[in-house]
């Protein structure tokens, strides 16, 4: 390009620049309006979490809300199976009167874990091991901070258990606000740069994250055999809570994923992840 047309090309992106800095400043005040806002969500999530561990009945008006989508007739229809399964119904699910059921149990049971297991991306990360635990998840809460840093929480609350003793684990979440200047261009808001988990202290014999391997060796020289054992990594979605180094940028990046889509649409919207209704979104 001629020279004249470099120096307007120049001067387009510093232009370019100052609006993504603009950009930053829009999403830095968004971010402390989230915080603002953060106590009036708080209260209706905690509702939920009151309703959903049964320690409240919703009333009359919170209630009044129409049960006409298809997934939550289904939803409903396999609760009565289930039910009439457990109790040893003899005949078809539904068959027994109204006031012959066993009456339903507090809360919603199983609400955590069938709100993850409806997301593709968090069902891929649970195993056999893991759902008993999963049920013992009381709450998940998102806690947002600003400041030096800033970022946000996610709280996983657990009812008293036999698998660990503690009653939460976190993974904290750090955002860069502005754009990097190494590559200034790809910035697109708020971005995910690094996490951190928490320990989990596992009861004796009861870790989900690890598994026992038998190996039978065979001596060369006397042909004895002997059973070995060791200890190795396992599959579970409670390594979530022990994130991949930053060496390991793919897993990283998914990790990132997963922590966002937490943040932004099942923490928020788990009603619907339950019923299987939030799925149409994904």
């Amino acid at each position: 390009l001629p020279e004249p047309v470099k120096r307007r090309v120049r001067a387009l992106k510093k232009l370019q620049f100052r609006s993504l800095e603009i950009e930053s400043e829009f999403y830095r005040e968004l971010h402390d309006l989230e915080m603002r806002y953060a106590d009036r969500f708080a209260e209706q999530l905690n509702r939920r979490q009151q309703i959903v561990l049964g320690s409240v009945e919703p009333t009359d008006e919170e209630a009044d809300w129409p049960e006409t989508t298809e997934s939550e007739v289904e939803l409903a229809n396999l609760l009565r199976e289930k039910t009439a399964l457990t109790n040893g119904a003899g005949g078809q699910a539904g068959d027994a009167p109204q006031s012959q059921q066993q009456p339903a149990g507090p809360g919603v049971p199983g609400f955590w874990l069938t709100a993850l297991k409806n997301v593709d991306l968090l069902s891929q990360m649970i195993r056999d091991q893991d759902e008993p635990i999963l049920r013992h998840l009381t709450d998940i809460k998102v806690i947002t901070f600003s400041g030096e840093q800033n970022g946000f929480v996610l709280e996983f609350h657990f009812s008293p258990n036999e698998y660990f003793s503690n009653s939460m684990l976190t993974k904290h979440y750090y955002l860069r606000m502005v754009p990097d200047p190494e590559h200034p261009w790809d910035y697109e808001g708020p971005e995910i740069v690094r996490c951190s988990g928490c320990e989990i202290l596992w009861k004796a014999g009861k870790n989900a994250t690890v598994k026992v391997v038998r190996k039978v060796q065979k001596h060369r020289g006397s042909g004895q055999k002997r059973t070995v054992t060791k200890t190795v990594e396992a599959d579970s979605f409670f390594n979530f809570f022990n994130p991949p180094t930053q060496e390991i940028e793919d897993l990283l990046q998914s990790d990132f994923e997963i922590g966002h889509f937490l943040r932004e649409r099942v923490i928020p919207r788990a009603v619907l992840y339950f019923t299987g209704e939030g799925l149409e979104d994904e």
